[in-house]
């Protein structure tokens, strides 16, 4: 009862920190995001230039659904060789402007991140990694204010950053990655071409219905044909919390396995101990004990073994969460509820399974229970 009470509260404890944890990279990520791309200008059409989303269009959300999003941003990638501990090596250079940074949920290491006045002026100041950072000046710290050489010009390092959530690669920002402001690096790109757009909506509920009118704004600037694919993180959540709900009535149903197997234990338990004081409750039956007061007997007997093990398997099930959060930065949810339910079903195994023992040394016929050696 014990282990069936406290892997109750473990297996809700896990499957809540399980699903804490993966709805937390997700909407590190940001669960209120839009971002959208050109996929074609058709089967039988060439994409052209003008096909392209460009800041004129970044700037036409902002004007159009300006009451309905915090902010909205562009991305235009290009490569460059740098000297990076005497090699010259291939990097990543992200043109975008100060809206990436909350767009993206970027967190700033050192020094600052791109503002308006970087953008508007085609200021040569560039952003870097920590990680690339770090290759190139020793640490993080130490990056600001130094200058780097991109496309045979120098820019001035103004700051460090890493993404919130780690997304290994999976974005368009890499381990080795410099940021730079939109408009200097239109100046070393052949073709303006914003990929992707990312759009943040003020609230989840309203992403589906601003996603729509995203795309709407994009085909009415473009050529027909052209089809431009707008996504959103709103399956992925769903995705996460349907698959964290089935590991969690899987695990529910592995633990209530585990709590009949111990009824079956008190039943057994209890069966036993009928049989060993067979004399006593034909003595007891004897000298005028109803048959109810017998059945009551064994009954809160398997009771308060049932209940001993339901409590001491729920301090069993608390403690090692809170031993984890003592000795680990982890934050684990203890979900009341589980508890509850855990000493309620305690008490129920106990009922259930008591029942059938009470009842045979409640019925047992006095006589024969007194000649019983």
């Amino acid at each position: 009862m014990v282990i069936g009470t406290a892997s109750v509260i473990l297996v809700v404890t896990i499957s809540l920190t399980s699903r804490d944890y993966i709805l937390e990279q997700v909407q590190g990520i940001g669960s209120n995001i839009i971002f959208a791309y050109l996929v074609s200008a058709g089967p039988s059409t060439p994409t052209a230039d003008a096909d392209y989303i460009k800041m004129t269009d970044v700037e036409a959300i902002r004007r159009e659904l300006a009451s309905d999003i915090v902010a909205a941003t562009g991305v235009m990638a290009n490569f460059d060789p740098i000297l990076i501990a005497g090699k010259e090596q291939d990097v990543k250079v992200i043109g975008t402007d100060e809206s990436y940074a909350p767009v993206r949920n970027i967190v700033i290491g050192a020094g600052r991140f791109l503002d308006a006045t970087d953008v508007a002026s085609r200021a040569k100041v560039a952003l870097l990694t920590e990680a690339l950072a770090k290759r190139m000046f020793g640490s993080s710290a130490a990056a600001p204010n130094q200058v780097i050489r991109l496309f045979g010009l120098q820019f001035t390092v103004v700051g460090t950053f890493h993404e919130k959530v780690e997304t290994f690669g999976q974005s368009e920002v890499e381990r080795d990655t410099i940021l730079i402001p939109i408009t200097s690096l239109r100046n070393f790109t052949a073709v303006e071409r914003i990929d992707p757009l990312y759009v943040q909506v003020r609230s989840p509920e309203q992403v589906d219905r601003i996603a729509a009118r995203v795309q709407d704004i994009l085909a009415s600037r473009h050529r027909p044909g052209a089809t431009y694919r707008v996504d959103t993180l709103t399956a992925i959540l769903t995705a996460a919390k349907n698959i964290s709900l089935i590991l969690s009535l899987v695990l529910i149903l592995v633990s209530t396995i585990t709590l009949v197997i111990s009824g079956i234990g008190i039943m057994n338990i209890m069966l036993v101990t009928v049989t060993e004081r067979t004399r006593e409750i034909g003595v007891r039956l004897a000298v005028g004990a109803s048959a109810r007061e017998i059945l009551l007997q064994f009954l809160t007997e398997a009771m308060m073994v049932s209940l001993a093990g339901g409590i001491i398997g729920i301090a069993v099930g608390v403690a090692i969460p809170l031993s984890v959060q003592l000795f680990a930065d982890i934050r684990i949810p203890i979900s009341p509820v589980a508890i509850v339910v855990a000493f309620g079903v305690s008490c129920l195994v106990g009922l259930i399974f008591g029942a059938l023992p009470a009842n045979r040394a409640a019925h047992l016929n006095p006589t024969e229970a007194l000649r019983y050696e």
